[in-house]
């Protein structure tokens, strides 16, 4: 194990190296070694053509030059395998612009794949994926035009008269992981990361497919002063460690200021954790939240699907489910914006690929997801618009595991100004954008699946709830103070089943006090 520099460690980097990066949006972003990689190239040209893969791209979803934003420059990257690409705006707009080829993998399916580089498999066989946009029937999970100029990572199986699909693996030559102390031995400790993500298998994968392991530290420690359970890494994967202090001027972004209620390490009394004024964000949280059932074990995406969490405190049974998110953490609340990822005051901290595996096996009683774009037959984009490519995240994995599924969001978008009042939704100005379409631009959720699959699907919005049948989706019920044909049919471009005993949104979801919500 050496101790190197930022600078000096990027001269181990060679041109087209496929290069494996760990992070999670604003969470263990390895921020130094990214910034010599770009300055290198910028100065040198070199290294360039690189490849890279990762889970959930670090970035803060800006144009900052941070995270993968310090990759994006003309040259340096030839080719992207994510399961998220748009944490970095930059780095997310010139795969739309076709700058070099990308997929994007689901995040489950992309975890598993570093644990099958790991053990020198063919790749990964699953179920996950199928009559999405992963499917090689459909996008091959390839995300811009670029990518179909380069071979089928993914091919279609059958097994026993079962449809599968067979994420192949690749060779990963360098992985670069963010980590909190290495020993002066070289063992690699995580005790203060918020998401104990891909680090591990990253770091076999490369170390057994002959590359370098490069982790970047707060600091050495004396050697042994490690607990053997802390010390997630072992020397024997470490080449090269570099010691990065915290970037204060990047703010929450990257979390550089030590959080201990997000590792475990101490509990914070959730009623600091604030509450939502009502606006429509709170109507879809609470609608959401009144399926939620005692004890049940829920996923929350990120964006709007965090109200939910809210919600559960305010209404005091956040102690009666446990909110889970993909990237490990299970209980507390999970953190939204930019730091998705960690949860506050969280039961248990698994990775990221242990907790897909309880994932893909059904664990999760129910989902609660962002709703970006829907068409008539109950598709759902959140991974593609135009040339704003995202990638599906955890998405994937989860809405064809578990066994409800609730999506939810505003009917409209750009331009959207609604107000509560009254106990009413009234619409002052409706958006530009329909996000009921004819045809999903991606198929993120495939409404097929999930009807092969048995799976109950809720669409909640602000407005209307909508439920998948076998003839598409059908309006069960409408909020106060809306005009079904106004404020929902006419701003939709299809017309959708209505259903024979439609209903009225529980009231209390639109007044300014507690809903005394019982699960």
């Amino acid at each position: 194990m050496k101790v190197v520099s930022s600078n000096e460690v990027v001269k181990y980097i060679k041109d087209g190296d496929m290069v494996a990066i760990s992070g999670s949006g604003g969470s263990g972003s390895c921020e130094a070694v990214l910034k010599a990689i770009m300055d290198s190239f910028l100065q040198t040209g070199h290294p360039c053509n690189l490849g890279v893969t990762c889970g959930i791209s670090p970035g803060n979803l800006t144009d900052d030059e941070v995270g993968m934003n310090m990759l994006a420059k003309p040259g340096l990257v030839g080719k992207a395998i994510c399961a998220h690409l748009g944490m970095g705006r930059v780095f997310g707009n010139a795969i739309g612009n076709n700058q070099f080829p990308a997929f994007a993998v689901p995040l489950g399916v992309m975890n598993h794949l570093y644990r099958a580089i790991a053990g020198a498999e063919v790749g990964v066989l699953t179920h996950i994926g199928l009559n999405t946009f992963a499917d090689p029937r459909v996008d091959g999970c390839r995300a811009n035009e670029k990518a179909k100029e380069l071979p089928d990572i993914v091919e279609l199986v059958n097994i026993d008269n079962k449809e599968c699909l067979l994420y192949k693996s690749f060779p990963i030559n360098v992985a670069i992981i963010k980590a909190t102390y290495a020993d002066e031995d070289g063992n690699v400790s995580l005790e203060h990361e918020a998401v104990i993500g891909e680090q591990y298998n990253m770091a076999i994968a490369a170390h057994n497919c002959g590359g370098i392991v490069i982790a970047q530290v707060e600091k050495v420690v004396p050697k042994g002063s490690l607990k053997a359970r802390n010390a997630m890494i072992h020397s024997s994967y470490v080449d090269y460690v570099v010691v990065a202090e915290p970037d204060f001027s990047l703010g929450e972004y990257n979390m550089p200021e030590y959080r201990p209620e997000i590792t475990g390490d101490v509990k914070i009394p959730l009623e600091n954790v604030a509450i939502r004024a009502l606006d429509n964000r709170k109507v879809c949280g609470r609608r959401a939240a009144m399926e939620l059932k005692c004890g049940d074990v829920i996923n929350l995406g990120v964006g709007m699907p965090d109200s939910v969490a809210n919600v559960s405190i305010e209404e005091g049974f956040s102690s009666d489910i446990y909110l889970s998110v993909e990237t490990g953490p299970t209980g507390g609340v999970p953190i939204g914006g930019v730091a998705f990822g960690g949860s506050i005051n969280p039961d248990s901290v698994v990775s990221t690929a242990e907790q897909f595996d309880a994932y893909n096996g059904g664990s999760l009683n129910m989902a609660i997801l962002g709703l970006a774009e829907v068409d008539e037959d109950g598709n759902v984009n959140v991974s593609k618009f135009g040339t704003r490519v995202t990638g599906p995240g955890g998405f994937i994995n989860i809405t064809q595991c578990t066994k409800k599924v609730v999506f939810i969001g505003t009917f409209t978008t750009s331009g959207l100004d609604e107000e509560i009042k009254d106990g009413k939704l009234v619409i002052k100005n409706e958006g530009k954008k329909k996000k009921f379409v004819k045809n999903v631009e991606q198929v993120t959720f495939s409404a097929k699946q999930a009807r092969i699959n048995g799976q109950e699907i809720l669409y909640v919005t602000e407005r209307g709830v909508f439920k998948l049948d076998d003839k598409g989706i059908t309006l069960i019920e409408v909020a106060p103070g809306v005009d079904i044909n106004k404020d929902i049919l006419e701003q939709m471009n299809f017309r959708p089943n209505i259903s024979d005993e439609i209903k009225l949104m529980d009231e209390r979801i639109f007044l300014d006090a507690k809903m005394n919500l019982k699960i």
